[in-house]
């Protein structure tokens, strides 16, 4: 289990269009805005990241850095960010499982072709959603096991808003005995 204001797992990934991503050498003004996503397949993740492109310069005038990312193979991802249409939105491929784990996700199997006719992977992770600051521990996450139910990107913003007005430090760090 991640901890907050405790080291993330290293996360290395190539992208489409912004090189090799390296999320410890991201050099994020306050924030780095990690979004996995499941995967080509999933419909709910191409609105997701349509809202996310949509925002994305209103994160970037706070500091915030981005990257989305998947397991997908380079042609699904790229199949991906030409439905979205978002050049600047950085979208990384290939993140291997053991990876993911790491970050907590869930992994799920296949279940054929999903409602928008596209072949799952036979293995995938399920959505996360992670704040880091830029020393690469964490500040906030979420993590789901099925496809719905994100947070929403302008209540992550609003909230961001708050953090950095505030100097609001992450909260849930307590490791010891309850």
């Amino acid at each position: 289990m991640l901890v907050p204001r405790q080291p993330v797992p290293t996360l290395q990934v190539p992208t489409l269009d912004h090189g090799s991503y390296s999320l410890q050498s991201d050099a994020a003004q306050n924030f780095i805005l990690v979004v996995f996503y499941r995967g080509l397949h999933c419909p709910i993740c191409h609105k997701y990241l349509l809202e996310l492109g949509r925002l994305q310069a209103e994160f970037e005038k706070r500091g915030v850095k981005i990257v989305a990312l998947s397991s997908d193979g380079r042609e699904r991802a790229q199949a991906m960010a030409d439905k979205l249409k978002a050049p600047d939105l950085r979208i990384g491929y290939d993140l291997g499982l053991a990876t993911a784990r790491e970050w907590g996700l869930y992994i799920s199997t296949s279940r054929g072709t999903t409602s928008i006719g596209i072949e799952e992977p036979a293995l995938f992770s399920e959505p996360g959603v992670f704040i880091v600051r830029p020393d690469a521990t964490l500040y906030y996450s979420a993590v789901q096991t099925m496809p719905f139910a994100r947070p929403h990107f302008d209540e992550l913003l609003a909230a961001l808003d708050f953090a950095l007005a505030k100097d609001y430090p992450a909260r849930g760090e307590y490791a010891g005995a309850v």
